[in-house]
């Protein structure tokens, strides 16, 4: 399934109360890879923004008129179409979610859960993962060793780069070795998309590398030696089938 990676900013917390969306920005996944497309936009909020927000992500209103930012109304199709059918990946979703669904609704389009495929809430997640500890998207990158020193302000553009490897590190567990070593047969690679990981789990197999002679002759030459240590056959002999010429 296609992701997008989201996050937004806003005037303040409450999206029942006034606050407005400022600024909104998508990554796209797939395949647990960053495509290069992305969406991103500031937003006019058609209010004052709060000295408080403003410390969280240094857009003041000011700001937002330099870019020539649009009021929401005039780029919420554009953001509807993005995330369309997608898997949304949202760190404290419900915060992005409700924002999100506030400024749909002034337009008259069908809310988040109707549009997305599905939402992620990766602060859930982390959660469940690591109970009883600090679960911020800060606390995260420390946890997985994920570089923010680029991140000044909470911009939206960059806690998305930061969620991808922060999203991609929870789950890297969630997949199997054979993802991670992919060899479709002859018949499937004629016919697989691109992408190693659309290929039915069925055909895939692990690529089997024969020993060389010479690493053949150092593990006989080892054995060798364990069994002058242990008097006789070492356990690998012991369990290793014999052959018609011995072992």
């Amino acid at each position: 399934m296609r992701q997008i990676i989201l996050d937004t900013e806003t005037t303040g917390f409450n999206a029942n109360d006034g606050d407005r969306l400022i600024e909104f920005a998508g990554l796209e996944m797939i395949d647990r890879r960053l495509t290069g497309q992305y969406l991103h936009l500031y937003v006019h909020p058609e209010r004052d923004v709060p000295e408080d927000a403003v410390r969280v992500h240094g857009l003041t209103l000011a700001v937002l008129e330099e870019k020539n930012a649009p009021v929401f109304a005039k780029v919420g199709t554009e953001i509807a179409d993005f995330i369309r059918d997608a898997e949304l990946i949202i760190h404290n979703a419900p915060f992005d979610v409700g924002f999100l669904n506030m400024e749909f609704k002034r337009m008259g389009l069908p809310p988040v859960e109707q549009l997305a495929g599905r939402v992620t809430d990766t602060l859930k997640m982390a959660k469940e993962r690591y109970p009883g500890q600090k679960n911020s998207l800060d606390a995260l990158c420390t946890r997985l060793d994920v570089d923010r020193s680029r991140r000044v302000f909470h911009g939206a553009l960059i806690d998305c780069e930061l969620l991808a490897e922060v999203y991609l590190g929870m789950t890297r567990s969630q997949f199997s070795l054979t993802d991670a070593f992919d060899t479709p047969d002859t018949e499937t690679a004629a016919t697989a998309a691109p992408s190693a990981h659309s290929t039915p789990a069925k055909t895939r197999r692990l690529s089997v590398l024969p020993a060389s002679a010479d690493e053949l002759a150092a593990h006989a030459a080892y054995l060798n030696e364990l069994d002058k240590a242990a008097g006789g056959d070492c356990l690998w002999r012991q369990w290793q089938p014999k052959t018609d010429g011995g072992a």
